[in-house]
């Protein structure tokens, strides 16, 4: 019924010069305590890395590991290629998978703060057993409890943000979640360099600390307001009304109002989300759903976050200095991705996605012709050539913080309608996961099998992905959200691919409205 000419059509009128409003404390407030939720993502990428490359860690759970590092004959490439010490990282990742598909329904009937309150509660839990953990049973438990609280966070926090930001400066309100993710990397990174130094427990200590941002997390969805979209979604227009006129700091919210009321209607004649998402009228949002987390973990960013110490240490570099040197790309990332801010709402989303991938490739590609030529299996790099190595990974990972690190998660957040946002949110998150498990999991066989090549791996991946902007993503700077679908209809290819009916609907709608004003 949804895809057909009767019933509820959605937003089919631009309304966006109509929209009034101004950035408010309100707003400020609000998209800050949600954007904690990417800080307990951020936090668990880097602290599983530092606390893995941990001797009293390894020698407590992972012994074969731990004698393995020790043996100096071992290939500087494979001494930690174990699949029980990936399954510690990667479990959060699939039961992360699992649990967002769960979220989206209770995102959808009982609003972004339910999630975002359940996803902190899990966080807390499974900090509180890892902390504790006295056999791998116990920490694998913890893990699993820390990916279900990631699932659902990560599946309500951006919804949230891009719904309650203004339309002129969502982009860059939407990157709070991808700064606070950063944030919590930074963080993770700094707190191992600190633990390291506390034998024998310093790495109890630093899996514990994940608690803290799980708690403001869980106490910010609590007090934080609901997002008006969410509330009209749910029959309760006259309290979303009031939302919206504190969020906007105007009376005069009608416009943006009526798109909400219109987009609900159809959202409302929706009962089965994923169902209707494969439809051909959603194939652009789906296709972006799921090639643009795809892409972002394939740049092989989070194996240099989530492996740093290790990788690091394969380099040659010590345990006190790799710890430093990955904290470096915390930091580096931090501020690549307040550039990020600054400009996305003023370049647009396609200039910094293409031009961050360049600079991947060039990055990626030094990287691996340095370690090819000077680095082999029992080899230290020199002080020199390590100091370039580190420098063009921190380049990599500039590029990356304000690129694709911010926008993987902010362009399937704002493409949606609201009829299949949460469904669309929830195979972003999915896809997200399934392939940050997929790489975790892999990623130190794939290390001891290409060596230096896994630079060259991903190098390829970023000219694919580059490539698949520059002809298939439209622009969606300054389009408001509950628009969005009209922006496809424009693009020279995604126009070909979405049913004729549905075109002339909406061109008849726009003539309609043109020759009323």
């Amino acid at each position: 019924m949804a895809g057909g000419s009767f019933g509820p059509t959605g937003v089919a009128k631009e309304r966006a010069e109509q929209y009034q409003g101004k950035v408010t404390s309100y707003v400020i407030i609000a998209c800050l305590v949600a954007a904690i939720g990417g800080s307990i993502f951020g936090y668990d990428i880097g602290v599983s890395g530092g606390v893995t490359s941990m001797d009293e860690f390894l020698e407590e759970f992972f012994h074969t590991v731990y004698e393995k590092k020790k043996h100096a004959h071992e290939s500087n490439y494979c001494k930690y290629d174990n699949q029980g010490l990936a399954a510690f990282t990667s479990s959060l990742y699939l039961a992360g998978l699992v649990s967002t598909l769960v979220a989206s329904p209770i995102t959808r009937n009982y609003g972004r703060r339910a999630s975002i309150v359940c996803g902190g509660i899990s966080f807390l839990l499974g900090a509180a057993l890892n902390a504790g953990a006295v056999n791998l049973a116990m920490l694998l438990a913890g893990r699993i409890l820390l990916g279900v609280g990631i699932g659902f966070g990560n599946q309500a926090v951006p919804l949230y943000l891009s719904e309650v930001a203004p339309t002129h400066l969502r982009g860059g309100l939407n990157m709070m979640f991808q700064l606070a993710t950063t944030l919590g990397i930074f963080t993770a990174n700094m707190v191992n360099f600190g633990t390291q130094k506390l034998k024998p427990w310093g790495w109890r200590l630093s899996l514990g600390l994940a608690a803290f941002p799980a708690l403001l997390m869980t106490l910010g969805g609590y007090f934080l307001p609901e997002t008006p979209n969410s509330l009209v979604e749910r029959g309760l227009t006259e309290r979303g009304r009031r939302v919206l006129v504190k969020l906007r700091g105007t009376e005069n919210v009608d416009a943006e109002l009526q798109d909400m009321v219109d987009a609900s209607e159809l959202a409302n004649s929706i009962k089965h989300p994923f169902r209707n998402i494969l439809q051909r009228r959603h194939r652009p949002q789906l296709v972006m759903a799921i090639f643009m987390p795809m892409f972002q973990i394939l740049t092989g960013i989070n194996s240099i976050l989530f492996y740093a110490p290790v990788l690091f240490q394969t380099m040659g570099f010590g345990g006190n200095a790799s710890l430093y040197s990955s904290a470096l790309t915390g930091a580096v990332l931090v501020l690549s991705t307040l550039v990020s801010i600054a400009l996305v709402d003023k370049l647009g989303r396609r200039a910094l996605l293409i031009s961050g991938g360049l600079q991947m490739i060039i990055c990626q590609v030094i990287v691996a012709v340095i370690l090819g030529v000077k680095f082999g299996d029992n080899q230290e790099l020199s002080k020199g050539y390590s100091m370039v190595v580190v420098i063009f990974i921190c380049l990599f990972v500039i590029a990356f913080g304000w690129s694709w690190g911010p926008l993987g998660w902010t362009i399937p957040s704002e493409i949606f309608p609201l009829e299949t946002r949460s469904a669309g949110q929830s195979i972003t998150v999915a896809v997200n996961l399934l392939f940050t498990f997929i790489i975790a999991q892999a990623f130190l066989a794939l290390l001891c099998a290409f060596k230096f090549g896994i630079f060259l791996f991903f190098a390829g991946w970023v000219s694919v992905m580059t490539i698949f902007v520059y002809f298939l993503l439209p622009e969606t700077k300054g389009v408001p959200i509950e628009e969005m679908s009209l922006l496809w209809k424009k693009h020279w290819f995604w126009k070909k691919v979405l049913p004729a009916a549905t075109n002339l609907q909406v061109e008849e709608s726009n003539n309609e409205a043109n020759s009323s004003v």
